[in-house]
């Protein structure tokens, strides 16, 4: 019987530390590759809302508009647009996207600026001409482009 107990221990062996090594290398690795593309995802994910705030308050600017038979002279802040609309943030509180500026623009106020900050530090503006062509633009701040491509968006 203590034979077949040693025996039993003898056949009953570890990893040897050349596996275990290659096996922390292989995690290594999948981590080092996945970790970049996590991190690029995050930062779309707030370009993203950044986004549809601009969305967001270009809608509540011409709504204003409409109060105000179709000038947008008296729509030129963020507070005020945050009347028209309560989930328009305003300020960075909480890390999330908010409405940096609003600007009125053209002859007669007959065109707009709205420009919105997004964690990643990226802007993202919408304007409308006085002649009512609208232009999305934005501008990484960062060396993460995340969802601004070229200027555009």
């Amino acid at each position: 019987m203590l034979f077949k107990l040693r025996q039993r221990a003898k056949d009953e062996r570890g990893f040897t530390l050349i596996e275990l090594l290659v096996v922390i290398l292989i995690i290594g690795i999948l981590a080092a590759i996945a970790i970049p593309s996590f991190l690029n995802q995050k930062s779309k994910a707030t370009d993203a809302a950044a986004k549809e705030l601009a969305h967001t308050a270009q809608v509540a600017i011409e709504t204003c508009a409409t109060d105000n038979n179709g000038s947008y002279t008296g729509c030129g802040s963020p507070t005020i647009l945050q009347t028209y609309e309560a989930t328009i943030a305003t300020s960075s509180a909480g890390g999330n996207a908010y409405l940096k500026t609003v600007s009125v623009t053209g002859t007669d106020a007959g065109g707009y600026t709205v420009t919105t900050w997004s964690t990643s530090t990226n802007t993202f503006s919408i304007s409308r001409s006085s002649t009512g062509v609208l232009t999305r633009t934005c501008t990484p701040l960062t060396g993460v482009n995340g969802g601004c491509v070229n200027g555009t968006w």
